[in-house]
């Protein structure tokens, strides 16, 4: 219980000191732009009442959720395919290499052309960019399977699906999760810039219409929103990581503890 409770007061500590800090920093601020911290906080219940965050919240987040698995689905099915043969390697790299460095959000007008300006471009948008950072995740971590853990494998008996899973993604998850771990903040981004573009709701929406009409501590209240939105996905990943990896954390820790 102890650790626990450690680690939460350090994963607090600095959220705290920098809420503070920006308490102190506003609280004489007569900037229209720069609204003090209480008056913020004090508009943030009239701003996102529950049919609000119903109405924006929800689709935001589910449009988040479709891009990201499907980014998850076909990055990890891709790169295992892509790391497990060589000749394929060779092949894809180059393209793989050009698409990646070509930045998600210009490709949003690209992609209103043929997907429309519904919920189906943001997700593709959400995932187009989501995509890479799994993929090549997944890639160098399928290459790097101990081959004398595959050969025992192969030995064994162990081979198709099983060997695939038991073996290969097995092996390649710590790697795998990194990548979706950068997958999600990317995402995160992704999803607020594809509703700025010809959406009628959505955290980006909200944010840019309350820019647009100069209410600017309710623009701020969205921009915190949106912050705790990804501080509470980013927990619920670790806690889906620490649960999948239990087991890479326990070599871990054990190798620490031994002389």
């Amino acid at each position: 219980m102890r650790p626990a409770l450690t680690r939460l007061v350090f994963a607090l500590a600095l959220p705290a000191l920098l809420v503070a800090v920006w308490w102190v920093a506003s609280a004489g601020s007569t900037n229209v732009y720069w609204p003090p911290l209480r008056t913020i906080l004090g508009t943030f219940p009239d701003v996102w009442t529950a049919e609000r965050l119903r109405a924006d919240v929800g689709p935001s987040v589910l449009r988040l959720a479709a891009g990201y698995a499907t980014a998850a689905v076909a990055g990890v099915a891709l790169g295992t395919v892509v790391g497990s043969y060589r000749r394929v390697r060779a092949v894809c790299e180059p393209v793989l290499e050009f698409l990646r460095a070509v930045p998600p959000p210009v490709l949003v007008p690209v992609i209103m052309l043929f997907a429309g300006i519904g919920d189906t471009m943001k997700i593709v948008v959400i995932a187009s960019g989501c995509v890479w950072p799994i993929l090549l995740n997944t890639v160098e971590g399928v290459r790097a399977v101990d081959p004398v853990m595959a050969e025992t494998a192969r030995c064994y008996g162990i081979t198709g699906a099983a060997r695939l899973r038991e073996v290969v993604l097995r092996s390649a998850s710590p790697q795998i999760f990194a990548g979706l771990r950068q997958a999600l903040s990317i995402g995160i981004i992704l999803m607020v810039i594809s509703e700025m573009f010809a959406a009628s709701n959505g955290l980006g929406f909200t944010i840019v219409q309350f820019q647009r009409g100069f209410a600017i501590p309710d623009m701020w209240t969205g921009i915190l929103l949106l912050g705790l939105l990804g501080f509470l996905l980013s927990v619920l990943f670790r806690l889906v990581e620490r649960r999948v990896l239990g087991w890479y954390h326990g070599l871990r820790e054990a190798g620490r503890r031994s002389p």
